[in-house]
């Protein structure tokens, strides 16, 4: 052996032989921790929370958000949408 790939103390002379075992299928089943976390995830949210209201909030903040555009803005906000990276809304125009 060279200098560069001295031999340890206790090691073969001579690499071992590649390992002729078979591959181990490993299989983890997550589905009855993610219900759990659903369930901790609802519980956190408590009982007066309504999804419906929250996406309804949801919609407002956007288009608030994409509301009194300025010309230069509203070009830039069309050029999104074309592209794709902005999802279209309502008529298709930020609101004024």
């Amino acid at each position: 052996m060279s200098s560069f790939d001295p031999i340890l103390p206790g090691e073969p002379d001579e690499p071992a032989a590649e390992s002729t075992s078979a591959p181990v299928d490993f299989v983890v089943d997550l589905t009855a921790h993610e219900m759990l976390r659903r369930t901790h995830a609802l519980a956190a949210l408590g009982p007066d929370w309504d999804p419906v209201a929250a996406l309804r909030g949801e919609e407002e903040a956007y288009d608030l958000l994409y509301s009194g555009l300025d010309a230069e803005q509203q070009r830039i906000y069309d050029e999104l949408l074309a592209a794709g990276v902005l999802p279209r809304r309502g008529g298709g125009d930020a609101a004024a």
